[in-house]
């Protein structure tokens, strides 16, 4: 197996808090790798480490084989990056954001408004190439930040919380992005928050908090660490919900958890689900949902971290400076 992105041991501070404190990655080429873990646990600095933008205090890491240090130039050729918010010139249009990267990066006129013309093509946006960026839409310059990115047909693609922001929809089109990206050789390290996004992309991912890597593996082994299942009790009546609360509780003898009027609570034994229905039924409770499920990556969060993904952290330092 050959790797798009190794690094070994790598320590970043900035003052008196470490932001990375010894990451340790391993990502194959051609797939999509997920950074897995909530605002402030170092996934930003990462991936600035590795796309040359900060200099690591201790340890080292490769992208296509250069040392993001002493061949950081290589690097920056082989690489694109598209970070948590659109940075597209917005007084200029979709075209000429693409043909000004185009040209930068060495391409001829002709081959610059090409490649623009491709991209726009590619990303459904070709009827509105002519526009100022400033009216698309948050989508649309999501869009066109990560077509920006793919100008120079890049081997590894850096994607720092692409869809912050986004609506479903505009979320689920990007995702068919990243596919064809994939299926089309590009190694993509994605970071996020979003448990749904790391398992809908990602073939492996690796949990950061506070600044360290506490879990890697594919979606399925992180959640098979979990053990159980989960039981989910949703009354009809949220008047109900004191009621389900109570029976979930003595049935299994764990104390559940409640979002959104729906009751969840980790199961080692499937009959406590036949139990906890006769309970119910003898209280005259009716219930909108009621299933038994293998674990979320949000309950593996949990379960490795003791939070939440959505959990802040006092020390964000997601955007400080080098």
């Amino acid at each position: 197996m050959t790797y798009a992105i190794r690094a070994e041991g790598l320590v970043r501070r900035f003052g008196a808090t470490t932001a990375l404190a010894g990451v340790d990655l391993a990502v194959p080429t051609g797939t999509v790798f997920g950074l897995l873990g909530p605002n402030g646990a170092g996934k930003t600095t990462a991936v600035r480490v590795l796309a040359t933008l900060l200099a690591a205090d201790e340890g080292h890491a490769t992208v296509g084989g250069y040392d993001v240090r002493r061949d950081a130039h290589r690097v920056r050729q082989l690489i694109g990056l598209t970070g948590q918010y659109a940075s597209v010139d917005e007084n200029l249009t979709g075209t000429e954001n693409l043909l000004l990267i185009g040209r930068l990066l060495g391409f001829s006129r002709g081959d610059a408004r090409a490649r623009a013309r491709q991209l726009l093509a590619d990303f459904q946006l070709t009827d509105a190439g002519e526009r100022a960026a400033k009216t698309y839409s948050g989508g649309m310059r999501r869009r066109l930040d990560l077509a920006a990115s793919l100008v120079g047909r890049p081997q590894v693609l850096f994607l720092d919380e692409p869809t912050t922001g986004l609506d479903p929809r505009s979320r689920n089109e990007l995702w068919d992005i990243v596919r064809t990206l994939v299926t089309d050789g590009v190694t993509v390290l994605l970071t996020t928050q979003y448990l749904e996004e790391a398992d809908q992309l990602a073939g492996e991912i690796a949990v950061v908090d506070h600044g360290r890597v506490i879990a890697q593996g594919t979606p399925e082994e992180l959640k098979a660490r979990t053990g159980g299942q989960v039981l989910t009790v949703r009354p009809a009546d949220a008047a109900d919900l004191p009621t389900v609360l109570a029976v979930t509780a003595e049935v299994t003898g764990a104390t559940p958890e409640v979002a959104q009027s729906t009751v969840s609570v980790p199961v080692n034994d499937p009959d406590v689900l036949p139990a906890v229905v006769r309970r119910l039924d003898a209280a005259e409770i009716a219930v909108a949902e009621l299933a038994l499920r293998g674990a979320s990556l949000d309950e593996v969060f949990l379960h490795l971290t003791g939070h939440r993904t959505d959990t802040d952290t006092p020390a964000d330092l997601e955007g400080v400076p080098a």
